[in-house]
C-alpha cells in the first residue's frame, strides 16, 4: 500500500522519512518513552535511521505496518508517532508515542481516532487492538478518551527489552465509531 496523509483541523498524519531521522531521534530520548515502549534503549541516531528510512517504508510496502508521524499543521513540529501493525486477517495494533512537550493536549487521542477511522475504512481492518505495559496509565487514558473497551490483564504478554510484563489489553472496533465492519460480528450473548 501507498503511504497515505490524513489532516484533521489540529494533526497532520504523514509517513516519516529521511528528513524526519533527527527529529525522531531528539524525541526519543525521552526517558518515558523508552521506558513504556519496546524500542532500544539507549536509542542512538542509528535506531531512528533505520526506522525512517527502512522499517518505515518496508511497513507501507509489504502491508505489515502502517506508521505515521504526528505533526502539528502549522509546521514540521513532530509531535508523536503512531503505528498501526498488522497482527492477523483485519486486525491491527495500534501503539503510539507523544513528544515530551506535546503531551495533554490531546493530539495522540486525535491521532488515535483518525488512524482508527482510516483503517476501518480504508484498510480493511475490523478489529484494533491497543496492548500497554500494566502500569502505563497515560496510554491507558487515551485508550479509554478514544473508547476502546479494556478487556483484561494479559500476563506476561509483553516483552520489553528482554523482560516480560504484564500488559493491559483492549479494542476498538468500527461499531464503537458508528462505522460498518468488513465482516459481519455476532458478539456473544451476556
Amino acid at each position: 500500500m501507498d503511504p497515505v496523509t490524513l489532516t484533521t483541523d489540529r494533526l497532520v498524519l504523514r509517513t516519516v522519512g529521511p528528513q524526519d531521522t533527527d527529529a525522531v531521534y531528539r524525541a526519543v530520548q525521552d526517558p518515558d518513552i523508552q521506558r513504556w515502549t519496546t524500542i532500544p534503549s539507549p536509542y542512538l541516531l542509528e535506531h531512528a535511521r533505520s526506522f525512517t528510512e527502512q522499517l518505515v517504508p518496508d511497513g507501507w510496502a509489504d502491508g505489515t505496518m502502517f506508521t505515521f508521524g504526528v505533526f502539528l499543521p502549522e509546521g514540521e513540529d513532530l509531535a508523536g508517532m503512531l503505528g498501526l501493525t498488522m497482527r492477523a486477517l483485519g486486525v491491527a495494533e495500534i501503539g503510539f508515542w507523544t513528544a515530551k512537550e506535546h503531551r495533554g493536549k490531546g493530539y495522540a487521542s486525535g491521532a488515535v481516532l483518525t488512524a482508527a477511522r482510516w483503517s476501518f475504512t480504508a484498510a480493511s481492518i475490523d478489529r484494533v487492538e491497543w496492548r500497554a505495559e500494566v502500569g502505563n496509565t497515560a496510554s491507558r487514558a487515551v485508550a479509554e478518551r478514544t473508547g476502546f473497551t479494556i478487556e483484561g490483564t494479559m500476563r506476561s504478554a509483553i516483552n520489553n527489552k528482554g523482560v516480560r510484563r504484564d500488559c493491559w489489553v483492549g479494542s476498538l472496533l468500527p461499531s464503537d465509531l458508528g462505522l460498518p465492519s468488513t465482516a459481519p460480528y455476532l458478539p456473544a450473548k451476556s
